[in-house]
């Protein structure tokens, strides 16, 4: 695949270890408002290393909390590999949203869970999503130019010049005053194609095939850096192993 980096490690959110008064952590995580706590405490549902607990303000471990016999649902930063399908939208505010395909409580987590870029409506494909804000930033960073692969059905035959012109990084976008970033082009059929990016501008893959008067009618991204979907259905996620949370495309 091109513009393939080596990896390294990336960083982390540490986990957080203190103690955590429990009106504020059910709330944090999007359980209830931090007066509802202690109806959930006063219905008996809460438990403490295996003990019912009363008082909303006592501090607690939140590996150790337990509610309606479960442990509580990631009390720590998270990290979601998401199969984004057509018809969805990135925003928070919105009936359409992708957050609607998750727990209705994650909606209500602080941090929001938030994703890593956007896909518009129209497109598919590999989306990660997290309420780590700085493991956010590290894979959305513009300098970082993290390959991102797309696979493209065109109206029009690809012209015969298009891949010279893309891997030239001279193409400007309208209303741009920059040229796009190089970008490696392979032909499947005179009509579908595989497109590397390294940049995440605006409808960057539509805009450039308009620029190269060609109009895109499909486009699914099959690869975000080293984060691939294999046979994850539309419309579902995974969580990320440490391992795959910590690697990192160099340029």
């Amino acid at each position: 695949m091109a513009f393939r980096q080596p990896v390294r490690q990336a960083k982390l959110r540490p986990m957080q270890k203190s103690a955590e008064r429990m009106d504020h952590l059910l709330s944090r995580l999007g359980y209830c408002s931090r007066s509802e706590v202690r109806d959930l405490l006063r219905e008996g549902r809460v438990r403490v290393a295996g003990e019912l607990l009363r008082k909303a303000s006592a501090k607690v471990n939140a590996a150790e909390v337990w509610v309606d016999e479960e442990p509580i649902d990631h009390p720590h930063a998270f990290y979601l590999l998401y199969h984004k399908p057509l018809g969805k939208v990135c925003a928070h505010d919105d009936p359409r949203a992708i957050y609607q395909d998750f727990p209705l409580r994650w909606r209500y987590r602080r941090p929001a869970l938030s994703s890593v870029g956007r896909l518009d409506r129209e497109t598919s494909g590999v989306l990660l999503l997290t309420d780590d804000g700085d493991w956010l930033h590290h894979w959305t960073s513009p300098r970082r130019a993290i390959p991102r692969v797309y696979r493209v059905t065109l109206q029009e035959p690809l012209r015969s010049d298009a891949a010279d012109i893309l891997a030239a990084g001279t193409l400007m976008l309208d209303g741009e005053d920059t040229p796009c970033r190089p970008a490696a082009l392979h032909c499947l059929t005179e009509r579908e194609v595989r497109l590397t990016l390294t940049e995440g501008r605006y409808h960057e893959v539509r805009r450039m095939f308009a620029a190269l008067d060609n109009l895109v009618l499909t486009l699914h991204r099959e690869a975000y850096g080293p984060f691939l979907l294999d046979d994850l259905p539309a419309g579902q996620w995974r969580e990320l192993t440490v391992a795959e949370r910590m690697t990192e495309e160099i340029p």
